[in-house]
C-alpha cells in the first residue's frame, strides 16, 4: 500500500505557518512590499497606457504629460526597491525558519533518542535533517507571499479596473484569477500529490539504502556483492527517477495550460472591451486602461498556478518534519523529582517486550552495590543488551522495579541517572576531531593527565603515541584505519575518563585480542572500588573478574552459583 500523507495540504500550511511566530510580521512586511512592489511594476505599463488614452482623448485624462512620465519613472524606481525589500524578507524568514526547525529536530530527537535511533530509521533522519528542510525553505521564500499577493494584487485590480473601466471587464478578470490561481492548482495538486510524496518517501529509502552500502563498502567487496549491490542501488535510482520525471510531465502540463488560459483570458478581455466601446457602454481611452491593466496582472496568479508541483514535495516533506516534531518518545524526560549519588542498583521481577505478547526479559531480578562487578552472560539475542539499555531508561520497561539507592527509576531525574551512570556499547561512535576531542565527549573539561591514563587504562595509549600527531591527530584523517577494537578501547576510555559509580559494559572485549582483553579486565578489576561495574559478554573467560555472575537464557536471568 502506497504512503498518504498523514495530513490535508491546508493542514500542513496552516501548521507550517504556525511555525512563523514572532517572524511573522517580518512576513507581512514582504508581503506589503511584494504586493505594493508589483502595483508599481504594472503602474510603469499602466502610464503608458493612459499616455496613448490621453493621445486619443486628452480631454478625457486629466494627468498631464509631466505627471504621466513622473509616475511611470517613480513607479520602475519603486518597484525596484521594494522587490529587493520583498526578496531579503522572504529569505530572512526562510534561512531563520531552517535554523529553527532544525534546533527543533535535534530537540525532539534528543527527547526520542536514544530509543528512535535503535531503529534502522539513520538515513531516513538524515534526509529530513538535510533534504526535507530544505524542501521547507521553498515554502517559506516562495510560497506564502505570492500567496498573499496574488490575492491582494488581484483584488485591487479588480476593484480599479470595476471603478476606473468597467464591471464587466472586472468579471472576466475575476473568473481568470479564480481559473488560474484556485482552480487548475487544486487540479494539479491533487493529480502531483502521490508522486510528490511517494518522492519523498523513495528518496529518503534511497539515501538510506546508499548510506548503508557506502558504510559496508568494505564487506560488500570482500564478499563480491558489488554487482548486486550496484543493480540494487540503480534500480532504486529508476525508480526516484521516475517519480520526479511524473512530477516534471504534470508541471510542465499545467504550466502549458495555465498559459492557455491566462492567453484566452486576455483575448476574452480584449473581445469584452471592444463590444463595450461599440455599444456605447465604455469610451475607448478607460477601455484601454482597463484592458492593460487585466494584462499585466497576471503574473501572481500564475506563481500560485505553478506551486504544486514544488508544494507535493513541500506537503510530504512538511509532513515528515511535522510528524517527527509531533512523535511520542518511548520515554518522556523525568524532571523535578528526586536526585542521587549512586550507592546501589536492585532489579525486581522486571519484564519488558518490544511488543506486548513477546517478552524480551521476563521476571527478571538482580541487584549490584559499589565495589563490585557484576557479570551478565548469555548468548547472543537472550536480552542481555536490552536489560543494559533498561537500566538507562531507554525504553518503559512493562512490569517490575529497577530501584537506585532505593530511589525507582520513574521517581528519578533524567539528568541525575545520566551523571551517574556511563554505558559503552558495543560499537563506539567517533567523532570527526581529534583523539583529545573525543575523549573530552565523556568529560569536557579533562586534563591531559587524566586522558593519557584513562587511556592506558583501556589499553589504547601505546597505539595513540604511534600515530603521527598523537592525542592531536584528527579521526578524519584516518579514515577506516582504526580497527572495530580500537575504537571500542576509546570508548572504554571515555567511561574511564568520565569517572560514574556505575559503568554499564556492553561487550567491552568483543573485538580485541585476548592480550588486551588481559589488560582491559585488569584495570577494571582495578577500578572497581568505589564503583559498580556491570559487564555484559557471551564469553566466559571476560566474567573470570566478576565478582558475580547472573546467566541469561531466553530472557530469563539467574544468579550463578558455584
Amino acid at each position: 500500500m502506497k504512503k498518504k500523507l498523514r495530513r490535508s495540504g491546508i493542514k500542513i500550511m496552516a501548521s507550517l505557518i504556525v511555525l512563523l511566530g514572532s517572524l511573522a510580521y517580518i512576513m507581512v512586511l514582504a508581503v506589503i512590499n511584494g504586493s505594493v512592489g508589483f502595483l508599481a511594476a504594472m503602474g510603469v505599463t499602466l502610464m503608458g497606457a493612459v499616455g496613448i488614452a490621453k493621445a486619443i482623448d486628452p480631454i478625457s485624462i486629466g494627468l498631464s504629460w509631466g505627471w504621466i512620465m513622473g509616475i511611470a519613472i517613480g513607479c520602475g524606481v519603486l518597484r525596484g526597491a521594494l522587490r529587493y525589500l520583498e526578496q531579503y524578507s522572504n529569505h530572512y524568514i526562510a534561512f531563520r525558519l531552517l535554523a529553527t526547525l532544525r534546533d527543533k529536530i535535534f530537540g525532539a530527537l534528543r527527547l526520542l533518542c536514544p530509543a528512535k535511533l535503535e531503529t534502522k530509521q539513520k538515513g531516513s533522519i538524515i534526509a529530513m535533517i538535510t533534504s526535507d528542510i530544505e524542501t521547507l525553505e521553498v515554502f517559506y521564500a516562495h510560497t506564502i507571499s505570492p500567496i498573499c499577493i496574488a490575492v491582494l494584487v488581484s483584488t485591487i485590480v479588480f476593484l480599479f479596473v470595476g471603478f476606473i473601466s468597467s464591471w464587466w471587464l472586472a468579471l472576466v478578470a475575476a473568473v481568470a484569477y479564480i481559473i488560474i490561481g484556485i482552480v487548475l492548482p487544486l487540479i494539479y495538486s491533487r493529480a502531483l500529490k502521490e508522486s510528490g510524496v511517494n518522492y519523498r518517501k523513495e528518496f529518503a529509502s534511497f539515501n538510506s539504502y546508499f548510506l548503508d552500502s557506502i558504510k559496508g563498502i568494505k564487506d560488500i567487496v570482500l564478499n563480491n556483492e558489488g554487482e548486486i549491490r550496484e543493480r540494487e542501488v540503480n534500480h532504486r535510482s529508476d525508480v526516484l527517477l521516475e517519480e520526479a520525471r511524473k512530477i516534471k510531465h504534470g508541471s510542465n502540463v499545467q504550466s502549458a495550460v495555465t498559459q492557455l488560459v491566462v492567453s484566452l483570458a486576455i483575448a476574452i478581455a480584449l473581445i469584452v472591451g471592444l463590444v463595450l466601446v461599440h455599444y456605447d457602454m465604455l469610451r475607448l481611452p478607460y477601455m484601454i486602461i482597463g484592458v492593460t491593466a487585466i494584462f499585466g496582472s497576471f503574473g501572481p496568479t500564475i506563481a500560485i498556478s505553478a506551486l504544486p508541483g514544488n508544494l507535493t514535495q513541500t506537503f510530504a516533506s512538511g509532513d515528515r518534519v511535522l510528524n517527527l516534531l509531533s512523535e511520542k518518545p518511548a520515554v518522556d524526560p523525568i524532571t523535578n523529582k528526586k536526585d542521587i549519588s549512586y550507592d546501589s542498583l536492585e532489579v525486581k521481577n522486571l519484564s519488558f517486550g518490544y511488543t506486548p505478547d513477546q517478552l524480551v526479559l521476563d521476571n527478571v531480578s538482580m541487584h549490584a552495590n559499589k565495589g563490585e562487578i557484576i557479570g551478565i552472560i548469555g548468548e547472543s539475542g537472550c536480552g542481555k543488551s536490552t536489560f543494559l539499555k533498561l537500566l538507562l531508561r531507554f525504553w518503559k520497561k512493562n512490569s517490575g522495579t529497577i530501584s537506585y539507592n532505593d530511589v525507582e527509576i520513574e521517581d528519578l531525574n533524567t539528568d541525575s541517572l545520566l551523571d551517574n551512570v556511563t554505558m559503552v556499547l558495543q560499537e563506539t561512535y567517533l567523532f570527526d576531531e581529534t583523539i583529545k576531542e573525543n575523549l573530552r565527549v565523556a568529560k569536557a573539561d579533562a586534563t591531559m593527565e587524566e586522558m593519557v591514563e584513562a587511556c592506558k587504562m583501556a589499553s589504547i595509549h601505546d597505539f595513540i603515541m604511534t600515530l603521527p600527531n598523537g592525542y592531536d591527530t584528527p579521526i578524519g584523517t584516518l579514515a577506516d584505519n582504526l580497527s572495530t577494537g580500537e575504537k571500542q578501547r576509546i570508548g572504554i576510555a571515555r567511561a574511564f575518563l568520565r569517572g560514574s559509580d556505575l559503568i554499564l559494559l556492553d561487550e567491552p572485549t568483543s573485538n580485541v585480542d585476548s592480550i588486551n582483553e588481559g589488560i582491559i579486565l585488569k584495570s577494571l578489576k582495578e577500578q572497581k572500588k568505589g564503583k559498580t561495574i556491570i559487564l555484559v559478554s557471551h564469553r566466559e573467560s571476560t566474567m573470570a573478574i566478576a565478582d558475580r555472575v547472573y546467566r541469561v537464557d531466553a530472557g530469563h536471568m539467574t544468579e550463578v552459583t558455584e
